[in-house]
């Protein structure tokens, strides 16, 4: 197995291991992401997922290039609709999503990040979209999703040079979210794993049920849309609960129900 999937008090941790090959991805490790990602879609005792490569040097170094025989126009007509690594245009995964960056995100790993909700990022991560440098392009989110998260000309300057952004400069962009020292990475995707799971897990889908759902739309029509998670989390014992334990001064107890 490339991909280590393990689900302990509500976090599931989805690490890609092919540390000798910078965590790139082949055609069987995208099949086991995308089995990954379905069995978090079905199931109700996840309220968040952390996403990262084995290793120290890399989060995921995009995909696997040894051995490809296809060319850039035959991979582009492939079907690969959520994007690369089954994630980054992926809008089914209802729960909030945290990329754990703790070394290079180039390519289709930088196209994961931009998958993600949450970016916690080490000081010797590094992100980049070299596709251009090697003739091909970023067409599993690159293209389209950078530009639509930061401006223009930030996202040209990524796209048209290739080269390598350091965390800081990420965070700078709005991208990152934290940046932690090595050693202090996983300290850093603790808390926010653990303010997470403080929340209640259906108002957690429900946020980004919604957010997925309506950022084609105008606010009127994005506030009035009725998400099938918004509907059930209002109706949900856990928003009697919440209410209860503000009132009462005590932490809540979610059922997710």
């Amino acid at each position: 197995m490339s991909v280590e999937f393990v689900v302990k008090d509500r976090v599931a941790s989805v690490t890609l291991c092919r540390p000798e090959r910078m965590n790139a991805v082949d055609a069987a490790t995208e099949r086991e992401l995308e089995a990954i990602w379905q069995e978090i879609e079905s199931r109700d005792d996840i309220s968040c997922v952390v996403l990262t490569g084995a290793g120290e040097r890399a989060f995921c170094a995009g995909a696997d290039l040894k051995g490809a025989e296809t060319t850039g126009l035959e991979y582009w007509t492939e079907s690969r609709p959520n994007g690369f690594g089954g994630l980054a245009f992926r809008r089914s995964l209802d729960v909030p999503v945290i990329a754990r960056v703790n070394g290079y995100a180039l390519g289709g790993g930088f196209e994961m990040v931009l998958g993600c909700d949450i970016v916690v990022a080490s000081t010797a991560a590094a992100f980049g979209l070299p596709e251009a440098r090697v003739g091909r392009l970023p067409l599993d989110g690159g293209m389209v999703l950078l530009q639509r998260r930061i401006p223009h000309n930030l996202a040209m300057g990524v796209l048209l040079t290739g080269r390598r952004f350091s965390a800081a400069e990420m965070q700078g962009f709005g991208i990152v979210n934290e940046v932690a020292e090595p050693g202090e990475l996983d300290a850093a995707v603790a808390r926010w794993t653990n303010e997470i799971v403080a929340c209640a897990p259906l108002s957690l889908r429900a946020i980004k049920q919604t957010v997925n759902r309506t950022g084609h739309l105008s606010p009127a029509e994005a506030q009035a849309l009725r998400t099938p998670a918004l509907v059930r989390a209002l109706n949900s014992e856990d928003a009697m609960e919440g209410v209860s334990a503000f009132q009462q001064k005590r932490a809540p107890v979610w059922r997710g129900r």
